[in-house]
This record gives C-alpha cells, sequence and structure tokens, in this order.
C-alpha cells in the first residue's frame, strides 16, 4: 500500500478494478468501518484471495494476502482497525482459506499478533521488482495509453505525369465520391510508405518501380468523417514522367479502375472534389517548385 496520494487517474483506475473484483465471484474482501455520525469510511481491511495447491493444512487450496488495513488519522486509537481486521479474518475462514500473508509499513508487529500473525525468523522471504513496462504520465501502461490515442489509416502514391507534366491519374470503380486518384492505397501491417507505393502501383497498374524511395512530394493529412471513422495520413512520392508507350501498356485491375487518364492541370477541376483537387494541386505544385508540400486539409468531413 502506497503512502503517496493517487493520481485522480490513478485512482479512477484503482476504483474499476476493485470493483469488479469485490463482487460474489471476486478476488478481493473488504471489510469497512463508518463513521458514527455517518461522516463516511473510517477504516477498512482488504485482503486478496488466490488458489495455491492445496495441502493437508490448505484443503480447500486457498490463501490470502492481507493487503490493506487503514484508519483515518482523525478516527485512530480507537479499535475501528481492529474490528475491520477481525471482521474480515472470520469471513476468510468460513472461505476456507488456511493461508495467510500480509504486508504492512504502518500498524506495529504487536497489533497483527494479536490476531494470530506471527513472524518466523526461519521463513526465508525473498521479493523481486520486475522489469517496468513504460507507463505514460497519467499511470497508465503502455496498452492502456495506446488505447487512449488517436488511430489513423496510413497511405501512400505516385504521382506520374506524361512528358508535358500532364497528370495522369485512375478512374476509381468502387468510390463514386473519390472517382480520380493516383496509383496507391492503404498501406498493409509492417510496411513503409514507399513500399505501399511501389505494391500498390503495381497491383493497380502491372508497372514495376524499382530502386530506391523517389522524392516525397507532399504529406498529405485528413480528419475522420461520416464515411472513414478514423485520421488519414498519407505520402505520395514523385513517379516521375512517361511515355506515350508506357501508358499505353499500363494494365489496369478492373476491380479497383477502369480507364487510365492525361489531362492538363486545370481540365482535372471538373472531374474531381474540390478536396481532391486542392491535393492535386499542391502535389503538382511541389513537383514544379522542388519544395515538399504539406496538405493537411484532405478531410472525410468536407465529403
Amino acid at each position: 500500500m502506497s503512502s503517496e496520494p493517487l493520481s485522480p487517474e490513478r485512482l479512477a483506475a484503482t476504483r474499476t478494478l476493485l470493483a469488479a473484483r469485490l463482487t460474489a465471484a471476486g478476488s478481493a474482501v473488504g471489510y469497512v468501518v463508518d463513521a458514527p455520525a455517518g461522516g463516511g469510511l473510517v477504516s477498512c481491511a482488504l485482503a486478496l484471495v488466490h488458489p495455491v495447491f492445496p495441502s493437508p493444512g490448505s484443503p480447500e487450496g486457498l490463501a490470502a494476502h492481507v493487503d490493506v488495513v487503514a484508519t483515518e488519522p482523525a478516527h485512530r486509537g480507537r479499535g475501528h482497525a481492529g474490528a475491520a481486521l477481525g471482521a474480515l479474518l472470520r469471513h476468510l475462514e468460513e472461505l476456507g482459506v488456511c493461508e495467510y500473508a500480509l504486508h504492512t509499513g504502518g500498524e506495529p508487529a504487536s497489533f497483527y499478533e494479536r490476531f494470530g500473525f506471527s513472524h518466523d525468523a526461519a521463513l526465508l522471504r525473498m521479493t523481486r521488482t520486475p522489469v517496468r513496462r513504460p507507463v505514460d504520465p497519467a499511470g497508465l501502461s503502455t496498452a492502456q495509453f495506446a488505447e487512449t490515442v488517436l488511430r489513423a489509416t496510413g497511405f501512400a502514391g505516385l504521382y506520374f505525369t506524361d512528358e508535358d507534366d500532364n497528370p495522369l491519374q485512375l478512374h476509381a470503380v468502387y468510390s463514386a465520391s473519390h472517382p480520380w486518384q493516383v496509383p496507391g492505397g492503404t498501406m498493409d501491417p509492417g510496411e513503409r510508405p514507399w513500399g505501399t507505393a511501389v505494391r500498390e502501383c503495381r497491383e493497380e497498374t502491372g508497372m514495376v518501380v524499382d530502386g530506391p524511395p523517389r522524392r516525397l512530394l507532399a504529406a498529405v493529412y485528413g480528419l475522420p468523417g461520416a464515411q472513414w471513422p478514423y485520421s488519414t495520413f498519407g505520402c505520395v512520392f514523385d513517379g516521375g514522367r512517361l511515355t506515350r508507350r508506357q501508358i499505353e501498356d499500363l494494365v489496369l485491375d478492373p476491380a479497383e479502375h477502369d480507364e487510365v487518364r492525361v489531362l492538363p492541370l486545370k481540365e482535372w477541376r471538373d472531374h474531381m472534389p474540390d478536396g481532391d483537387y486542392s491535393r492535386l494541386l499542391a502535389i503538382d505544385g511541389a513537383r514544379r517548385s522542388g519544395e515538399t508540400a504539406y496538405f493537411d486539409t484532405w478531410d472525410w468531413e468536407a465529403e
């Protein structure tokens, strides 16, 4: 039992955990003493019950660890702690608990000796401090903290143009709201953005892009909306210029796209929603300027 006050976050987590254990089928047993004038709780005793291998001295195979015996400072010296602990031990005996242990840093040893606890110098008591997992400032474990952070979908694509710098896009058969797209798609688990872009390009067009990652043209971010519950973060890389023959040789996956089209940048305006066209302008502008674009308004809610 810690002598330090719990943070609000830790207090809430402890309260939730204890409530689940203080049930008929739970592993915790507690007794409390209320203030005489109804002023709330003044003392408590709490034990955790756990199974052990049955033995002649413990036929039920139950052991208990008395984890908390505490009294409000203003109410100490009135026998409240003894009343709570005595009631707790009687209850544990009725359950068949035959092995008891406790850890205390407050009451003197003589207090517990009155209830049958003793210190045996022949017993070897050893403790082990576990390797602690990283925790966030609120006192949550890594797994618990992970449940509170932003979730986002990652995607990556390649921006191609023809030899006259006219953007190339694919017509999607599965999305009426985003009809024209650069070759690309959602990242698979364990995949890096460049790997996603290369894989999606191969799957969607049959074209294999070799070599190290090409220049990042744009970082794209979007807030979640009605059509998708997660934020979206993506990378668009420079695929380069394609010859007319290369464009004619593209082989589309009919389950995803049914047309390849190359148009001057301004003509794409009539074929795309505002958000998609603004993103295309940012990507093309990055290609022409040599500076990476940051585009953070490709939001699902804006559709």
